[in-house]
């Protein structure tokens, strides 16, 4: 499941995956033409002990000393008192960084590499590092400033002049570029989705939130501007209201809710339009449902379905009018509509009041479903208040917005009141993105034709 879950990742930031390469391979090929060329010369020497007697043993004396002497070579070869005579004003310490020697195994040989950018100037600082070593181990060698050396160093192979540069490698450097930029964008991808805490799939809202998924509402591009579904009743958004519809007449059999509060973790997560469309779907359905807005803080139900919110709820709650005086109709469902009225200054009160019990409870005797709009939960404690007093809450959790441990604070909120978290819709999902995916076909009527009729005709 683990596995399939990041090719679904991977999937739906595909095109992330695609550029990433493209970007790595420009990125190489900025570095490799910055980059100035390199040339390697290579010289190869022996080092032997001086045999004077000429028999075996003194023979394998020297051999067995060579050998011995070889090893400390390859350090002193790339010491600053050897390559200072080849220097040539250079800094010592530059030239070292260009310079390797190692000694080559289980022989008296010794190899050594000179890095330059100019070729010939490599071949040549390479043949002078072997004279200028020879030399000083001629040098250090004698046992007296008149004795002929114990051990000797000639230069066995001259270095020749490279014709083609180790560095840079194009090929090699647009190959890693890429991949490293492939690697880059699938660890930072991994990472990313680890460390955000968001909401992204129905299982993490089910197991955060400890309660039922009752919808998943899909994202549509023109919900912003037509956010109800009046008028789209193939849309696959519409289908998912009605699937939430009947989600809820299953939610408990022997304790059916009469009262909803729809509400959510915070503001601007669908909850204001679930509620309408919700109450839309239901009125369809034939069901006598009234929309409550009991966002006294922002009302917005009335906004959504362009009726007059001046005089609502609050002027019930105060007693300046009266349930029959304020309710609207709407729409060809007939569906009720008690708007908020004018925001008042202690909107928690008017909420957890004994008038807001006894209008709830007015609507539940003369309605099917009283739907109420309620405050997001986390930022003022209003939907809590209603939740108390009504049969069941649904939370509303918007994709990719709603934080893991707002939900897990949402619940517990209602769970210290004893209010009834009936279950949970997954807000704003992709349509085909990750785990949730829109239905592309309808329904519909076919149109048969006329020429291939085989209904018989009346007599």
């Amino acid at each position: 499941m683990e596995l399939l879950y990041y090719a679904r990742l991977m999937r739906r930031y595909w095109w992330l995956l695609l550029l990433s390469p493209v970007v790595g391979l420009g990125a190489a090929l900025v570095v490799t033409a910055n980059t100035p060329p390199r040339y390697v010369a290579t010289i190869s020497m022996l080092v032997s002990a001086n045999d004077k007697e000429g028999s075996l043993s003194t023979a394998l004396q020297a051999e067995t000393l060579s050998q011995q002497r070889v090893q400390s070579y390859a350090a002193l070869l790339t010491s600053r008192q050897v390559i200072g005579k080849i220097s040539g004003g250079r800094d010592v310490g530059d030239l070292q960084a260009d310079i390797t020697a190692d000694a080559i195994p289980n022989t008296s040989l010794l190899r050594a590499t000179v890095a330059d950018s100019d070729p010939v100037g490599a071949a040549t600082r390479a043949d002078a590092l072997g004279a200028a070593f020879a030399a000083m181990i001629d040098q250090i060698e004698r046992p007296t400033p008149k004795s002929p050396p114990t051990v000797r160093v000639t230069l066995v192979d001259k270095a020749e002049v490279p014709e083609d540069p180790v560095a840079p490698r194009p090929v090699v450097n647009m190959a890693l570029g890429m991949l490293l930029a492939l690697l880059t964008a699938i660890g930072g991808l991994v990472l990313r989705d680890r460390l955000d805490t968001t909401v992204k799939t129905a299982d993490v809202l089910q197991r955060v939130a400890k309660t039922s998924i009752l919808g998943v509402i899909a994202y549509e591009r023109d919900a912003r501007r037509n956010p109800l579904i009046i008028g789209k009743d193939r849309s696959s958004r519409s289908e998912s209201f009605r699937s939430l519809r009947t989600n809820l007449q299953f939610i408990g059999v022997d304790r059916q809710p009469k009262s909803l509060v729809v509400t959510s973790c915070l503001p601007d997560e669908g909850k204001s339009c679930t509620s309408a469309n919700l109450a839309i779907a239901m009125a369809q359905a034939g069901w006598r449902v009234i929309l409550v807005d009991g966002d006294l803080r922002r009302p917005s139900v009335a906004g959504y379905l362009g009726l007059e919110g001046g005089t609502g709820l609050t002027d019930v709650l105060i007693d300046k009018a009266c349930l029959a005086e304020v309710i609207q109709r709407w729409g060809r469902p007939g569906l009720a509509v008690l708007p908020s009225g004018r925001v008042p200054p202690n909107p928690s009160e008017l909420l957890g009041s004994q008038n807001m019990r006894a209008v709830l409870a007015q609507l539940t005797d003369e309605y099917d479903m009283v739907i109420i709009d309620a405050p997001p939960l986390l930022p003022v404690t209003d939907a809590a208040a209603l939740g108390a007093n009504c049969d069941g809450t649904l939370l509303v959790v918007r994709h990719g917005k709603t934080r893991r441990e707002q939900v897990a604070r949402a619940g517990e909120l209602l769970s210290s009141i004893n209010a009834r978290l009936v279950g949970a819709v997954l807000n704003f999902a992709p349509a085909k993105q990750g785990d949730y995916y829109g239905y592309g076909y309808a329904y519909e009527p076919v149109e048969q034709d006329p020429a291939r009729d085989t209904t018989p005709s009346p007599v």
